[in-house]
């Protein structure tokens, strides 16, 4: 059963638990006439990667529906940390919200003095999820990751991976140089662009992102796809095994979005955004924004999944931080 018919269930069963009890408490909280004015959606990063577009589709797409009077607000910093705290902060009445990355439930793990507490936001909706893809200069021999392995075996620590600092691709490589017994030298960067140029460059010999990142050089012929990190093989590269099927062992892990508010929003109010979200990103239109921009594959999860989503990443990926005393700059 998927993420969407799970949901439809848990929705149903959760109007008949709330009834009228629930609109009294809406109309109690004050909620009954929201949203009161201008809504914000932070996002915590810069325009550019992929979060910014992806507040800006369904922004607009949510005004289209609603009416509302939405801004998308940038506060980059921290790898997100500066509008995390921000939006924690904000008043819980659904007038702010927060668009995010997958970093966002590793920074905690990463930079312990954060200025807010996971406790301070609560989960909305998760979005929708890609795949993350490695790949190879074109000058390099390697087809498949199997064969980067391989050579890395035969020659320790001669193999450079491009990754993100404090990122989950971070761990994740980490993860498997540990459980293949494989020495990769891991070069952590602190952006995508400049991951994405010194693979182009040559500068390293692999390099690991969002699968978003690196479709167009893949199309461009400008990388080589070696390996995808999902369950299961991704449309966008149909050809490409995903690590699994190469004998890697690790997990399967993606890239995704997600939808937080500050926590003590009304649960009225953070249905109704679920709700508005769920019909922008399944309005046909946007779905295939999403898949030709991003690889996108849609989920539009309950709060409760979220939640749950979020504390089984952390539980899996906080233990190989932690074993491995890795460090996010």
């Amino acid at each position: 059963m998927t993420i969407i018919n799970r949901r439809s269930l848990m929705v149903g069963a959760a109007a008949a638990t709330l009834g009228a009890p629930a609109f009294a408490r809406a109309q109690t909280a004050g909620t009954g006439d929201w949203p009161k004015g201008q809504i914000k959606i932070i996002v915590p990063f810069p325009p550019g990667g992929s979060t910014d577009p992806v507040a800006r589709i369904i922004q607009a797409k949510l005004i289209d529906n609603t009416g509302w009077n939405i801004i998308v607000d940038n506060k980059p910093g921290g790898t997100g940390a500066v509008g995390s705290a921000i939006a924690a902060k904000s008043a819980p009445d659904g007038q702010t919200w927060m668009l995010t990355f997958d970093s966002h439930i590793l920074n905690p793990a990463f930079a312990p003095g954060l200025p807010y507490k996971d406790s301070e936001l609560t989960n909305v909706m998760l979005i929708g999820r890609t795949p993350q893809a490695l790949a190879a200069h074109p000058d390099r021999p390697y087809k498949t990751f199997a064969e980067v392995v391989a050579d890395a075996k035969a020659r320790p620590g001669k193999v450079n991976v491009g990754v993100l600092g404090a990122s989950q691709a971070l761990v994740l490589m980490t993860l498997i140089k540990k459980e293949n017994n494989v020495d990769l030298n891991l070069i952590p960067y602190k952006g995508g662009g400049p991951l994405t140029q010194d693979l182009l460059g040559g500068v390293t010999d692999i390099g690991i992102s969002s699968l978003t990142s690196f479709s167009p050089h893949f199309r461009a012929n400008k990388i080589r796809p070696i390996g995808v990190t999902g369950e299961k093989r991704t449309p966008a590269l149909p050809d490409t095994p995903t690590l699994i099927e190469q004998g890697i062992k690790g997990f399967p892990s993606y890239s995704w979005w997600g939808v937080y508010a500050p926590t003590g929003t009304p649960r009225p109010v953070i249905d109704r955004m679920n709700a508005e979200i769920k019909k922008a990103v399944s309005a046909p239109d946007v779905t295939q924004k999403f898949l030709e921009q991003f690889n996108m594959e849609i989920l539009t999860s309950s709060p409760e999944e979220f939640a749950a989503y979020q504390k089984s990443e952390q539980d899996r990926w906080f233990k190989v931080i932690k074993d491995n005393n890795i460090k996010g700059d």
